[in-house]
């Protein structure tokens, strides 16, 4: 399974390149999962409580989990760390992970930024392969491609899933 971390700061368009490259993914046949960070104080939006599974969760349940009509859906009253939420993501054996935040865990990293403030406080996060500016030439990386370059972007993306598909542990 490879591994792609999308990072940076609130706003800065990591749901949207993630969403235009699983697209890209799906067209290549592959199977891909998502996994994202909440990095916010503010708790998570939760199905309407007349749910059964909110009900349950409500009651007390650690773990309340619902699968039907070609869906699962899985609560935890508890916060994991990224190695098991991880694992949770991989349960299905995706070929591709995408990962929204985890900045500061180990993997290829997407950087975006929104401003040159930004790549200051980002430019020293490791195994940083690509960087999406807003403008041209803000960052002083390698390998920076325009967020208006759309199919750059994917070109790159697509040369990426192309290199020899790497084994991680999880």
């Amino acid at each position: 399974m490879k591994t792609l971390h999308i990072v940076g700061f609130k706003n800065s368009g990591k749901t949207t390149l993630i969403t235009r490259w699983i697209r890209l993914v799906k067209k290549q046949g592959l199977s891909v999962a998502v996994l994202k960070h909440h990095g916010h104080k503010s708790p998570l939006d939760m199905p309407d409580s007349t749910t059964d599974s909110m009900q349950f969760l409500n009651s007390g349940a650690d773990v309340s989990a619902v699968s039907g009509g070609g869906a699962v859906q899985f609560h935890m009253n508890e916060e994991l760390d990224f190695r098991r939420m991880k694992e949770i993501a991989s349960i299905g054996k995706p070929d591709i992970l995408l990962i929204e935040g985890y900045k500061e865990e180990r993997g290829d990293k997407v950087v975006l930024l929104r401003s040159k403030n930004d790549w200051e406080e980002l430019k020293r996060l490791d195994n940083i392969k690509l960087v999406v500016e807003q403008n041209d030439n803000s960052a002083d990386f390698q390998r920076s491609i325009s967020r208006s370059h759309e199919a750059e972007l994917d070109s790159w993306f697509l040369n990426w899933l192309g290199e020899g598909v790497q084994s991680e542990t999880i």
